[in-house]
């Protein structure tokens, strides 16, 4: 049952039990930012919602507050009653430090779950039930297995989805939105779900993702006023950077770049740059270490041991280093402390990835977000200055949702059958079409599916089409594995663990494609922007020995590239178009130049310098 909104002037924060306003106090918080004077009422109503606000706006604690809230005006029962879903495991890490202080002082009992948690403290949450769980998709597919878990969910009230923007167009979400639809089947009932996002571009559709296709959900769209400095600059080697580029042993362009880079580390406190590719990340960050052993810039990717990136998330946040090179890795809201300042390496590609990693400059409310893009050539200076245009007049590119994908609903079809001898067809069919991704499906694709899971070897049901049931096979055996071998959809590669044999500790992951190619005892390569000698190589690993040499191989790891919208390549094309008609019609480069950089944020020099290239 909902409650009675309040008074739309009332001070959301007023409305929150008298522990948590203290609290509030403490903490110095007297006045809700707008998410959470728009946010918390609407939550303490029972309310679905999807709420979208620019980062540093408070919205982890617009979700939590309220939740926090009703949980302490409940009895004390056993359970869990929340459940924090994020994409990362290190942003689960990061709100585990964030939310400890508030639940250790209202005695709420607070824990993180993912594939990294030891089993002691796995026994610990399934004897002892935190009231919060913390947790990525991945867990959640795993706990429903578990007898203990399943009855702990059974006191389930809320979920909480963090950047659903990361999930929502990809198969990761897809499978999320079944495994929410199996935990209510569990616990026979519903759940209030809170999906949080900066950047949605079709917030209509993104609402009823998680919460299903005949569920109400509002949206509380913010539009704070966030102050943005952006500008895109392409630099011209000057004969410094020739000379720079021998003694760094790269091209001239990449020495003007990485001198412009390093002029505004060295200008401001603490940096961000970003890079769209890990192999990038690696390359600059070798350049730096050539340039500069004591360059107080360090390297963060998916890629580095947890140790190596641990510390240079450390790093930033105490101001041991003032730069740190990254990939999506710290796109999301991981605490690093305060960023004044934001350089994306190269286009990003798409404009909600922009947001995102400009937003982290500033990072605190109603601050400056100052970002910088460097294009690599003209098409990339052309393409970032549209994505940046776009981005300042908050132009996001919408996310498309995966239609009725069969290989999820395949899997979660045997998650069902390890709880059940037998389905119907149309059980099924009832069951996937409550989820918004599957809302499409029919009852022929249903029968496609269960022929497939019939027919492979080994069988993973048994299926009578005349009488439209399906039933478990008996062995079960090749039914679990193939649940618990394919609890995610990131697609797995074989990786290999790297060692530096002179102290026995783990550096990073290298990919097999690209051990195959040049991973034999002997050959130098760079991770952690450091080079590094193989000496040799087991079955899944790789020992190596630091060496002083610039020169070695630069990994690439697969599934990095990022796809260019269709919107961004059709202006740039209309930026081309314009440029030929103003030509044909006797304007100078410059004032070709002029007009342009009055639309875009850049100079007329750097708008003319990429033109004349193209």
């Amino acid at each position: 049952m909902q409650k009675t909104p309040p008074p739309p002037n009332a001070n959301a924060f007023d409305m929150l039990v008298k522990p948590i306003r203290k609290l509030l106090e403490q903490k110095g918080f007297t006045q809700p930012t707008q998410p959470q004077q728009s946010g918390i009422p609407k939550i303490l109503t029972g309310q679905n919602i999807l709420l979208i606000s620019p980062t540093a706006t408070g919205k982890t604690e617009t979700a939590l507050l309220p939740i926090l809230s009703m949980l302490l005006q409940q009895p004390k029962t056993p359970g869990i009653k929340a459940l924090y879903i994020t994409p990362l495991r290190a942003l689960n890490r990061d709100l585990l430090e964030r939310l400890q202080w508030w639940c250790n002082n209202l005695d709420i009992k607070l824990a993180v779950r993912h594939g990294d948690t030891e089993q002691k403290e796995r026994t610990r949450q399934s004897q002892i039930p935190p009231d919060i769980l913390i947790i990525t998709p991945e867990t959640l597919q795993a706990m429903r297995s578990g007898w203990l878990l399943r009855q702990h969910l059974q006191s389930l009230k809320w979920i909480v989805i963090d950047e659903v923007h990361e999930l929502a167009d990809s198969k990761r979400g897809t499978q999320l939105t079944l495994a929410l639809e199996r935990v209510r089947n569990l616990i026979n009932k519903e759940f209030q779900t809170i999906s949080l996002s900066a950047t949605v571009g079709n917030p209509q559709k993104i609402a009823q993702f998680l919460t299903g296709t005949h569920r109400p959900s509002e949206i509380i769209r913010v539009a704070v006023p966030k102050k943005v400095n952006l500008e895109v600059i392409y630099p011209k080697p000057t004969q410094e950077d020739t000379q720079l580029a021998s003694k760094l042993f790269t091209h001239p362009e990449v020495a003007a770049r990485l001198r412009i880079i390093r002029n505004h580390i060295e200008k401001r406190k603490s940096t961000l740059l970003f890079t769209n590719t890990r192999s990038v990340s690696e390359v600059l960050a070798s350049r730096f270490k050539v340039w500069d052993i004591d360059c107080p810039i360090a390297i963060h990717h998916g890629s580095l041991a947890k140790t190596s990136r641990l510390a240079a998330e450390n790093g930033l946040k105490q101001g041991t280093l003032k730069g740190l090179i990254a990939t999506s890795s710290l796109e999301l809201g991981i605490d690093i402390g305060r960023i004044d300042f934001v350089i994306q390496y190269m286009s990003p590609r798409q404009v909600s990835r922009l947001i995102q990693r400009i937003g982290r400059a500033g990072h605190s409310y109603g601050s400056l977000s100052d970002g910088l893009i460097i294009g690599m050539d003209s098409d990339d200076t052309l393409e970032a200055m549209v994505i940046a245009r776009r981005a300042l007049q908050e132009q996001l590119e919408e996310l498309t949702i995966p239609d009725k994908p069969y290989d999820v609903l395949t899997h979660q079809i045997a998650g069902l059958l390890l709880k059940t001898n037998r389905l119907s067809f149309q059980e099924i069919l009832e069951f996937a079409k409550k989820a918004a991704p599957f809302e499409n499906l029919t009852l022929a694709d249903v029968e496609k599916i269960l022929k497939y899971m019939h027919e492979r070897f080994p069988r993973l049901a048994w299926i009578s089409v005349e009488d439209q049931v399906v039933l478990k096979p008996q062995p079960s055996k090749a039914l679990f594995e193939y649940y618990f071998d394919n609890l995610s959809m990131i697609p797995e590669e074989k990786q290999f663990l790297v060692i530096d044999q002179t102290n026995e500790v783990s550096i990073g992951v290298l990919d097999e494609a690209f051990m195959a190619e040049y991973c034999k005892p002997g050959i130098k390569f760079v991770i952690r922007g450091s080079p590094w000698q193989i000496i040799h190589v087991s079955e899944d690993r790789v020992y190596v020995r630091p060496v002083d040499d610039p020169t070695g191989s630069i990994p690439s790891w697969v599934g990095e590239e990022i796809p260019v919208p269709h919107e961004i390549a059709q202006e740039i094309a209309e930026i081309r178009s314009f440029t030929q008609t103003q030509h044909r019609q006797g304007a100078t480069p410059q004032q070709i130049s002029q007009a342009l950089s009055e639309r875009y944020p850049a100079s007329p020099q750097t708008i003319q310098h990429a033109l004349q290239e193209t």
